[in-house]
């Protein structure tokens, strides 16, 4: 099963979303949907999530010029794409995958089949999303058992530093604003003030390294977080 991967659904058609929205579900993915291709193209400017599933026939902007327009900027350009529109002439697949879709899937579709893709992409383009067990140096993470330990020595975590410390691990060495953790940790439908991220990095700092080991968790400039020991701690 997926662990929390986000896929943005990109369809105008209500019947088909709903489809697409309980079945991902099930799979366990992170699932958010946009019925307009201008609406998408704002929203992924935004955020990127892990994979997009993309109709091509949209209001507002074609699925195929949104397509090429993410394959064109440097944050999207190796975002996972599934193509899942009518247009099921050969021309059209080619013209689709040739634009930059990673895969293409013909209206009517098997959703056993689509699921099956869904995976295999996600596999292949992140496969740290799906694992069961993340390790950063002596910190390791095991999502079926939700246990952390740090030089196999348990860490007792709450909830919101849980999954802090699993985003960090799932993007090593990656600067996060306070802004992009709220809207990734806490989800972006829920006001939080950007202090309560200080707070909870606080407390996970803390429970990580009470033997006195490195802090793995470093403020880069200021600017934001990352799990990384490359980085020199400052103060903000």
């Amino acid at each position: 099963m997926a662990v929390n991967a986000r896929i943005l659904v990109v369809e105008d058609e209500e019947a088909l979303t709903t489809l697409l929205r309980y079945n991902l579900d099930a799979e366990g993915y992170d699932v958010e949907t946009v019925a307009r291709g201008d609406d998408a193209d704002t929203r992924l400017k935004e955020r990127v999530p892990d994979l997009v599933v993309l109709d091509w026939m949209l209001p507002g902007l074609s699925g195929i010029e949104l397509c090429r327009r993410l394959r064109a900027r440097p944050e999207t350009k190796a975002l996972p794409i599934i193509m899942l529109t009518a247009r099921g002439e050969e021309s059209e697949r080619v013209r689709g995958l040739a634009t930059g879709a990673d895969d293409y899937i013909v209206k009517p579709f098997s959703v056993p089949e689509l699921l099956a893709r869904v995976k295999g992409l996600l596999r292949r383009a992140a496969p740290e999303r799906l694992a069961t067990v993340l390790a950063f140096g002596d910190i390791e993470l095991d999502r079926d058992k939700r246990r952390v330990v740090r030089s196999s020595r348990p860490i007792d975590l709450g909830p919101t530093e849980y999954r802090l410390l699993e985003f960090f691990l799932e993007h090593p060495g990656r600067v996060f604003s306070r802004e992009q953790l709220l809207d990734s940790v806490w989800g972006r439908d829920i006001y939080i003030d950007e202090r309560t991220v200080d707070v909870h990095i606080g407390r996970l700092r803390k429970l990580l390294n009470p033997a006195g080991e490195p802090d793995p968790i470093r403020t880069v400039r200021g600017a934001g977080y990352a799990l990384d020991d490359r980085f020199d701690k400052a103060a903000e």
